[in-house]
């Protein structure tokens, strides 16, 4: 079997090389790029591509890193379409909202949890994105908990504890308690198949120090911190990350001039979720102002089934652009090197040597289309480790 792959004929490909002098996104025209064993081997222009075992014909397509995909809440079981209605008519979103997901979700089966994760996966992967986060959060009870994270580890490699969505009905007035629960029983269990905890710091859900409490725990079963922070008002979620270290702080809508410098100086990536405040509106957060002050940004779906049923990554890619103040550069990297950096890893988000073959082809010259053709669906092919894994016919005809 061919071990090497000569990808050529590329009108425009998004490298996120730092290495290439152009820019951030490191855009090389009438590109080229080999694949060796899953992973990027040699990045160039076609005109100077060595030889390999296989060569396969873009046709002049822009070619881009798989998009990284750092939020989402794919664990889940039911519908909310009524409740998204009502607040489409007026009715403003509230956390409780969670609470309707909860009791569907602790009846669900394992079988049941896995088809909706895949189901979602699925999406994810025909619109570009080629790694997914993972959160639990809709059990909210320690075996509910457990048993998420445990099914999403067989789906993705990046699994969340979202020990501290919303307190669930039993413990109405109790919330403390609720707190201690998931620290004795939850966390410990959980951390045996999760990487990372998270808690939504935020009025209506979790206070600062319950917030510091959970990601205290989960530090100690070691699991690293993420933040859902300052969504719905000014408040200490960004603060709080920051003091964990936090790998990324998520949503970002309400900050103070403390919370930008705090953020500036820090290595917690700020990650803007646009779907969310579309479908809640909400007012969006001002990723210029965190561009501007030397925050590391990145954009992802937050796909779940009460605020952001969406798996586009190019739709929130759009909103980024026209609502956020994000250039398609800055947009495009925040989805692709911007949530790898919010995952903390390496070897995706780029197409460079030595990172893994997760790439996109476009029906479009170059990536700029994603913003500039919304609603669009231009991702005419994707690859996770060098194998075509969503692609036209054709494609899979010039890749035999």
């Amino acid at each position: 079997m061919a071990s090497s792959q000569l990808f050529t004929n590329i009108k425009t490909l998004v490298t996120n090389d730092a290495a290439v002098d152009n820019g951030a996104l490191g855009v090389i025209e009438d590109a080229a790029f080999i694949v060796d064993e899953g992973k990027i081997a040699w990045v160039g222009s076609a005109g100077q591509a060595p030889d390999a075992d296989q060569q396969f014909d873009v046709e002049g397509r822009a070619v881009l890193p798989g998009f990284v995909e750092s939020h989402s809440h794919l664990v889940f079981q039911g519908d909310r379409s009524v409740e998204f209605a009502a607040r489409m008519e007026g009715k403003k979103y509230e956390a409780g909202g969670i609470r309707t997901t909860i009791k569907k979700t602790r009846s669900a089966t394992d079988q049941q949890l896995k088809a909706n994760i895949q189901r979602y996966m699925n999406e994810y992967l025909r619109q570009g994105t080629t790694t997914v986060e993972v959160k639990s959060g809709y059990g909210q009870s320690a075996a509910s908990e457990v048993q998420g994270v445990k099914v999403a580890a067989t789906c993705t490699d990046e699994v969340t504890l979202l020990a501290a969505h919303v307190a669930p009905e039993e413990y109405a007035g109790r919330q403390d308690e609720y707190v201690q629960m998931a620290i004795d029983e939850m966390i410990p269990l959980a951390a045996n198949y999760a990487q990372w905890i998270d808690v939504f710091c935020e009025k209506g859900a979790f206070t600062e120090e319950q917030s510091r409490a959970i990601l205290t725990a989960g530090v100690q079963h070691g699991l690293v911190p993420r933040v859902h922070g300052n969504q719905l008002t000014y408040g200490s979620g960004v603060q709080l990350a920051v003091e964990f270290d936090a790998a990324s702080v998520d949503h970002v809508v309400y900050l103070s001039d403390a919370d930008v410098d705090a953020l500036a100086n820090s290595s917690t990536v700020a990650t803007v979720l646009p779907g969310a405040d579309f479908s809640t509106r909400n007012d969006y957060p001002n990723a210029r102002r965190l561009l501007d002050a030397g925050v590391t940004v990145a954009l992802g779906a937050d796909c779940n089934p009460g605020t952001s049923f969406t798996t586009s990554i190019p739709f929130c890619i759009a909103i980024a652009v026209r609502d956020l103040k994000m250039s398609p550069n800055e947009a495009v990297w925040a989805a692709t090197a911007g949530g790898a950096q919010a995952l903390r890893r390496d070897d995706i988000g780029r197409i460079s040597p030595g990172a893994r073959a997760n790439f996109m082809a476009l029906d479009a010259p170059n990536h700029l289309h994603l913003a500039y053709r919304p609603g669009v669906p231009l991702v005419s092919g994707v690859w996770r480790d060098g194998t075509l894994t969503h692609g036209s016919s054709r494609l899979q005809e010039n890749n035999a």
